[in-house]
């Protein structure tokens, strides 16, 4: 049996308006050399039933089901499982890719083979407001090769200092193997999960070729995931189990010897400052209570604080003293107030600029 090029891993769930698009955007491409593996969450529309049409008039279309979970997580992962492609490709199903885009990628890796990671470009298109197509990729255009993960990792920090690259999965083509050996898969259930998995999956890789391509089309619309989200502590179980996640992979990695003190800077820099700013900013104060923030602190704090010490071995002295306000806001009721005083008064009008 032939291995394709390309495993695209697309997961639905209540996407009956968009599948036909995103299906046809694959079925358009001249570049045939690929498998598309649909996962089907239990929905409350057809999207099922199109799926099923489509994958019976082209064998290359592959539909597999499972409950419904909350995210793309589970589709993700098991589509990762069951792909033969060389390279993974992942299309959500309310998403298309632009024409002739597979062809213009299979062309570049070609030129450049064997790398862990090819990040692309990404084509936001907001339904909500009507403005224009903003295209998004993380990478300069001067870079003359590749990078390893660890000088991708801080070249993005250098980049997005005071803030964050975009982290969607979408951007990049996985190398299957590289996700299969490394056991690389999305948090079950998790949603946005992307900023969780793209951080270690870019340390990760030996070699990362950023290749520009424009080719994915990403649709902000009404009554997805994110734009149902009602409330300010929606995500907040959420972004407490993907710091969680991501402060334990640094604490194993920083273990590891030969580790790069520069990746322990870069990671304690943005996970604590997500962190301070997500649980101690003076929105985050009014809009939630002490307990619905003691609740999802519980999930980062859940290790005993082992895994924030180990990032705190690589820390600016302020973030070193905000950490233990941290620490001394969940474990002493009584200071509680004392704590978010200092954040507000002192940490971010005068500390975290250091």
């Amino acid at each position: 049996m032939n291995t394709p090029f390309f495993s695209i891993i697309v997961p639905c769930c209540d996407v009956e308006p968009y599948v036909r698009e995103c299906l046809d955007s694959v079925l358009a491409q001249p570049f045939g050399d690929w498998e598309c593996l649909v996962g089907v969450e239990t929905s409350k529309d057809r999207t099922g039933e199109i799926v099923r049409e489509y994958a019976a008039k082209d064998r290359r279309i592959k539909m597999f089901t499972g409950p419904r979970s909350g995210s793309c997580s589970a589709s993700r992962n098991t589509g990762t499982g069951l792909a033969t492609g060389e390279y993974v490709i992942f299309l959500d199903g309310d998403d298309t890719i632009a024409g002739g885009s597979l062809g213009r990628i299979h062309d570049k890796i070609s030129a450049d083979p064997g790398a862990d990671l090819y990040p692309c470009a990404i084509v936001v298109r907001n339904e909500l407001s009507g403005g224009k197509d903003e295209i998004r990729d993380n990478y300069p255009e001067n870079l003359e090769s590749g990078l390893t993960g660890a000088e991708a990792t801080l070249l993005l920090e250098k980049l997005f200092a005071g803030s964050f690259p975009c982290p969607m999965l979408q951007l990049t083509v996985f190398r299957r193997r590289f996700l299969v050996e490394h056991d690389l898969k999305c948090i079950h259930g998790l949603r946005m999960q992307d900023s969780e998995f793209s951080p270690r999956a870019l340390y990760l890789a030996k070699r990362v070729v950023p290749i520009h391509e424009p080719f994915y089309l990403y649709r902000i619309r009404e009554n997805s995931v994110q734009t149902k989200a009602k409330g300010p502590g929606y995500f907040y179980k959420d972004l407490a189990i993907r710091l969680a996640s991501l402060m334990a992979f640094g604490a194993r990695e920083a273990a590891k010897p030969g580790f790069d003190r520069r990746i322990g800077k870069a990671w304690a820099k943005r996970w604590l400052d997500m962190l301070f700013m997500r649980w101690f900013n003076a929105r985050i104060v009014k809009e939630l209570s002490r307990e619905e923030r003691m609740d999802t602190l519980s999930i980062v704090f859940a290790d005993g604080f082992a895994d924030l010490d180990a990032m705190l071995r690589f820390a600016s002295p302020a973030r070193r003293i905000a950490a233990r306000m941290a620490k001394a806001f969940f474990r002493r009721p009584a200071l509680r107030g004392a704590v978010e005083m200092f954040f507000r008064a002192v940490y971010f009008p005068v500390l975290c600029r250091f």
